[in-house]
Formats: structure tokens, C-alpha cells, sequence
């Protein structure tokens, strides 16, 4: 499961999520992408087993990529303790996930966009929050291979 090699301060406060993604918001690596459509936190486990969803139904053929990262622990206190005597040890990681954001991607000769939107939808019941299946445009692809380009025109699929 992901989790940081090392970092800063052990523990960190809860946060808010509010607006929209604006970085981590367009296709970047792949044809395929997985996009969240509202907040949350999404743990380490879950992106595991998202991941071996999807890998598990392509085969192994193709590339994922995953473009969130848990870098927030989160403290639990031990059950049946009283109120008081400081902050809860590290349980888990957690990625924060703000609306808009592309949480996997996927591409590759072998991957059509029915294998790839079948193999997201099996991704999305494994997650806690609701996302969309995301392909780029043909023209857009001809684009990507040419020259590093603006992402104006993604077609979104509901799923």
C-alpha cells in the first residue's frame, strides 16, 4: 500500500475541502481517466484495491497510472479512552480528493475505450466517492503523440 517514505511532522490536522481541483484536473499520461466528482478522502486501501480492479481486468495489458497519493495520516485514539491526553497515534493514510480531480489513468495499444471503461467502472465501486469515465477526444490523441498541447476537448461518458 502507498504511503510516504518519510515526512515532516508525524501528525496533521483534519483540514477542509473546499472548491474545485485546479491542478491534477486534465489527462496527462493515458486516453482513459477516472475523474472524481465530489470530495472526500480516499485511503491507501482503497486505492489498492482499485488498482488490482483494474489491473486484474485489463490483464496486465496496457499502463495505469495513478495520480493521487495518500500523504495525510490520520490519528485515531484507542477505544474506550476518556477525553483528554493528547492526540491519537497515525492509523492510515489518506489522499484529500476535491472535485474535478483525475484520480487513474490508462492507456495503450491493447486497451479500447470498452476495456478501459469497463475496467474504471470496476475501480469506482471500490472508491467511497462518486467519479466519471473521462476519454480523450481522436483528435486530441493525434494531438498528444505530435506535440504537448492544450486539453480543450475531452469527451466525458457517464458511468
Amino acid at each position: 500500500m502507498l504511503s510516504p517514505k518519510r515526512t515532516k511532522f508525524r501528525k496533521q490536522q483534519r483540514g477542509r475541502m473546499r472548491g474545485v481541483a485546479t491542478r491534477g484536473n486534465k489527462i496527462a499520461f493515458g486516453q482513459f481517466a477516472l475523474q472524481a466528482q465530489e470530495c472526500g478522502w480516499i485511503t491507501s486501501r482503497q486505492i489498492e484495491a482499485s488498482r488490482r480492479a483494474m489491473t486484474r481486468y485489463v490483464k496486465r495489458g496496457g499502463q495505469i497510472w495513478i495520480r493521487i497519493f495518500p500523504d495525510k495520516p490520520v490519528t485515531m485514539r484507542p477505544a474506550e479512552t476518556r477525553m483528554g491526553s493528547g492526540k491519537g497515534n497515525p492509523e492510515f493514510w489518506v489522499a484529500v480528493v476535491k472535485p474535478g480531480r483525475i484520480l487513474f489513468e490508462m492507456g495503450g495499444e491493447e486497451i479500447t475505450e470498452s476495456i478501459a471503461k469497463e475496467a474504471m467502472r470496476l475501480a469506482q465501486y471500490k472508491l467511497p466517492i462518486k467519479t466519471k469515465f473521462l476519454a480523450l477526444g481522436e483528435s486530441e490523441q493525434s494531438q498528444k503523440t505530435t506535440s504537448a498541447s492544450s486539453r480543450s476537448s475531452v469527451t466525458t461518458l457517464e458511468s
